[in-house]
């Protein structure tokens, strides 16, 4: 059985657009998951450490057969195969793929909590949650209402459209 995953992406050491392009393109080779929404990508401020680059971010949907722990472990597994390092929380990255909803499980253990914890303070996830999944509900209030209580500053479009992953080359404003 198939079921409907939310990813959150982002990055701002290195080529992190290129690494977004690449772990969707991983995920979407896959027999077992299919990329079937991606939202624009977007410029935005550094969240929590605020001493480093702009980040760019973005938010997938996938259909997959994985249950959200074997998601999680390809989520991982693919940032690590990106050169991901992990040294500081909220800190600079080169990459980061976050699982921020499957099939709307919950689910709370020492390695997964669904959803993902924080999502509805993060206007940096919403803004692009929203253009794939309008109407999600995020502890139990509509996408839409979060944003409307969230600061977006300095949240800009980074791509006219979704489908920049597919294109080869570098991202220009949108």
């Amino acid at each position: 059985m198939r079921r409907r995953a939310l990813l959150g992406l982002g990055g701002n050491l290195g080529d992190p657009q290129a690494n977004m392009r690449e772990a969707l393109r991983a995920l979407d080779g896959r027999a077992d998951t299919e990329v079937v929404a991606v939202s624009r990508l977007y410029r935005t401020p550094p969240w929590g450490v605020t001493d480093q680059p702009f980040f760019f971010n973005a938010c997938a949907a996938v259909d997959t057969a994985l249950e959200a722990h074997a998601l999680l472990d390809l989520c991982l597994e693919t940032e690590r195969g990106l050169k991901r390092e992990r040294r500081e929380r909220w800190g600079p990255r080169t990459i980061d793929l976050d699982l921020l909803d499957h099939g709307g499980e919950t689910i709370a253990d020492e390695r997964l909590t669904l959803p993902h914890p924080r999502i509805g303070e993060r206007a940096f996830v919403l803004v692009p949650l929203e253009e794939i999944a309008p109407g999600f509900v995020v502890d139990g209030v509509p996408i839409e209402e979060r944003l409307a209580h969230l600061d977006r500053a300095g949240i800009e479009p980074a791509s006219e459209d979704g489908n920049w992953w597919r294109r080869t080359g570098g991202i220009s404003p949108g």
